[in-house]
């Protein structure tokens, strides 16, 4: 597999896993709506980069003792379920509701940008399926007699495919057309991402691996 190749290939299973439904567009659509685009472009920026973090100790090996380790593991797996608990938890909250987007008027922004660059950075570093993941993807697409520098560009390639693509959705989303539409069913939106976060959360808190 040449490099070119082997980039585009990597690049395109990026693509596809940051597609799929998971915690990180729970959360990156939940702050873009609940608050502003700066606030979900500020998520997304989180999420992706917690890409490198995964890219970085998957290159030095960290991450093959982490997927081998039953107890690493589950202390993450663990601690990411607590996580998603905790968010979800958080939305269903009475006070959460009161915050609903009013369209005739901007939207107050209830959450910093470094509180929600943090939060998209903990609800992906934090998710074990991620580790699996990047584990599984360098081990058949990455050589590892290539140089670390080429290893890195596989990494800030990931990065940069997933938060473009969280950035995409999220100006989507929030499109005034989009927007009008949902904030007249926000309280219920935001019930039923709270409610998905927190079966994600006891999902990955049972699932054996």
């Amino acid at each position: 597999m040449t490099l070119l190749v082997s980039f585009i290939t990597f690049g395109g299973i990026a693509l596809l896993a940051a597609i799929s439904p998971g915690p990180d567009f729970l959360v990156v659509t939940k702050n873009s709506l609940n608050h502003s685009r700066r606030i979900g472009v500020m998520t997304a920026l989180g999420v992706g980069s917690a890409i490198l973090v995964h890219v970085g100790y998957t290159i030095v090996g960290v991450g093959l003792i982490i997927s081998s380790s039953v107890l690493l593991f589950s202390a993450i797996k663990l601690l990411g379920a607590i996580y998603l608990c905790y968010l979800g938890i958080s939305m269903l909250r009475p006070s959460v509701h009161g915050e609903a987007i009013n369209i005739a008027h901007e939207a107050k922004e209830q959450k910093s940008g470094p509180a929600a660059f943090r939060e998209g950075f903990l609800t992906n570093v934090l998710n074990p399926k991620a580790t699996i993941f990047f584990v599984s993807i360098f081990t058949q697409v990455v050589s590892p007699t290539l140089p670390l520098a080429i290893q890195s560009l596989y990494g800030i390639e990931a990065a940069i495919i997933v938060g473009a693509w969280f950035v995409a959705l999220l100006f989507f989303f929030t499109h005034s057309f989009i927007r009008e539409r949902i904030a007249k069913i926000q309280t219920v939106v935001l019930k039923i991402m709270g409610a998905a976060l927190i079966v994600l959360g006891v999902k990955l808190a049972l699932a054996e691996r």
